[in-house]
């Protein structure tokens, strides 16, 4: 069946409008230089271009972004690669992150399993309303510092002491506040306005904007067979054949949502443990303490593909290809990789530390023996087939990039271009 309307929530059209002013509006950051959008911007996919973000104190957006200068110079790049946003809205979703560190669940009596634990917000709309919270709470992506700026500091004493400030900052402004009285029921003033409202209106925003369901797949499987090129179809054929794409990328939004390693490349700061002295990414393990769990990241979504370079959970191949040669010969791969490979923002300073992890011969070791794909040999046609599905996978309107992006945001903070 293919992808519809009906797979995903339904959120208000007027919260969604907030969203989306939010979500290019630089308020919502520490330092008030760094938005959503600078990671995840449509015109690139809804990322950045990047194998490891720069986040708070970076200037530009995506490959043309800088590391910063002076005491405002980035101290860390993010640690993993920024995901696309596509689909996050579907009702299937159940799990998000690359380590699925925020779902759906109740183990803290809130409806979510998340960083916050206990102290995430009530009235949450969605899983994605839960997400939207914790880019603000990171040093790294949007808080700054801790002696930096009011919600950085607040952050370090507890993650949810610094969202009432990102809240007060947002309803405070005249436009942001009767928008927010409008579109919430329940919201009379706008003094009444909380971190909830903002997140579920960036989730209303995400949810809504980025939903994709026009490709060609998608309307090869509404009937129009001759969407497909042969050889996108032989492409099909083998992604759901001889190929076993699909015991992975399943469903109408070609994800499992399951965690499995791949034993990509290693490098970049990792997100490492809490007490973990070493510089390394050991995936799902970190959030679930289950040893059998090192290394693995969660399935992405393949709608879109095409769009999203760089690809892995730290963004190690610049190209489809290679990501699907290194699925055919993972150690190969991995041999032959050169830190050349990686799409880094130079940082000299962090030079020391970009790739010490692959210096480190018994974790290197421990990465290659969690690989667990094992794919049939394809011939370099069958390659060439699977990239043109693949390339099927992307939706018309993605493609265009018609999206509409505001030309100022209510608080007159510039926007990235």
């Amino acid at each position: 069946m293919p992808l519809g309307p009906q797979d995903f929530i339904e959120f208000d059209a007027k919260q969604a409008e907030i969203g989306r002013l939010l979500f290019f509006d630089k308020i919502l950051s520490g330092n008030k230089n760094i938005s959503c959008s600078t990671c995840h911007h449509p015109s690139l996919g809804t990322s950045d271009g990047l194998s490891l973000g720069v986040g708070e104190g970076g200037v530009g957006l995506g490959p043309k972004r800088t590391s910063g200068t002076g005491a405002a110079r980035i101290e860390k790049r993010v640690p993993r690669n920024a995901p696309a946003l596509w689909n996050l809205g579907a009702k299937e979703v159940s799990i998000l992150m690359y380590d699925g560190r925020i779902s759906i669940g109740n183990d803290y009596e809130n409806g979510f399993n998340t960083p916050g634990e206990e102290w995430l917000p009530e009235g949450l709309n969605s899983l994605l309303a839960a997400q939207a919270l914790f880019p603000l709470t990171s040093a790294t992506e949007m808080a700054g510092g801790s002696d930096e700026n009011e919600v950085a500091g607040a952050v370090n004493d507890r993650i949810d002491y610094g969202w009432p400030i990102v809240a007060k900052r947002v309803r405070t402004l005249p436009q942001y506040g009767e928008m927010f009285v409008e579109a919430f029921d329940h919201i009379e003033t706008p003094d009444q306005v909380t971190i909830t409202e903002i997140a579920n209106a960036l989730a209303a925003f995400v949810g809504t904007e980025f939903r994709s369901y026009d490709s060609a797949l998608d309307r090869y499987l509404s009937g129009d067979k001759p969407a497909l090129t042969p050889a996108a179809e032989r492409g099909m054929d083998l992604f759901y054949g001889k190929a076993d794409c699909v015991s992975c990328h399943s469903g109408p939004l070609l994800s499992d949502q399951k965690f499995h390693a791949l034993a990509l490349p290693a490098f970049g700061p990792g997100r490492t443990r809490r007490f973990d002295p070493m510089v390394r990414d050991v995936g799902r393990m970190g959030e679930s303490d289950r040893l059998e769990d090192a290394y693995r990241f969660r399935t992405p979504s393949l709608r879109n593909v095409a769009l999203t370079a760089p690809y892995g959970h730290n963004g190690a191949y610049q190209t489809l290809r290679q990501m699907l040669a290194h699925h055919l010969d993972p150690s190969g791969m991995r041999a032959d990789w050169q830190p050349e490979d990686a799409q880094l923002v130079s940082a000299p300073w962090l030079a020391p530390i970009d790739f010490v992890v692959q210096a480190d011969r018994l974790e290197m070791a421990r990465l290659a023996a969690s690989q667990e794909i094992d794919l049939p040999h394809l011939s370099e046609d069958e390659v060439e087939d699977i990239l043109a599905f693949l390339d099927s996978l992307t939706g018309a309107a993605a493609a265009s990039q018609s999206f509409d992006i505001p030309n100022e945001v209510p608080s007159k903070l510039p926007l990235d271009q």
